[in-house]
């Protein structure tokens, strides 16, 4: 239902070699490293991304990406990168969101 969050999840844990990015639209819209060093979502990853302006959060142990306050009707395609050394291991999610259905799924 509109207003509800769903949550895109990486299945890994990060460590201080790895870094997740999550991209809407060629856009980078979060990103963790595994140290820390560097955490932001939405404006604070790119100032001209204002799309999901105070709808993501991140979770710093996985790297997962929550969006909160869905709208409908919506469908979106989210990349995930997870960067580990010198490897980078690319997801691809289709977000589905209507009156009576919500998910997603890896494509």
């Amino acid at each position: 239902m509109e207003g509800d969050s769903v949550t895109l999840h990486t299945g890994v844990q990060t460590n201080q070699q790895e870094k997740i990015i999550w991209y809407y639209n060629d856009i980078r819209i979060a990103q963790i490293s595994g140290d820390h060093s560097k955490i932001c979502t939405d404006v604070q990853c790119n100032e001209d991304t204002e799309r999901f302006r105070d709808r993501l959060k991140l979770d710093h142990q996985t790297g997962s990406l929550t969006i909160i306050n869905t709208r409908i009707p919506y469908f979106a395609v989210f990349k995930l990168e997870i960067i580990s050394g010198d490897n980078t291991d690319s997801v691809l999610y289709g977000f589905f969101y209507t009156d009576y259905f919500a998910g997603y799924e890896k494509i």
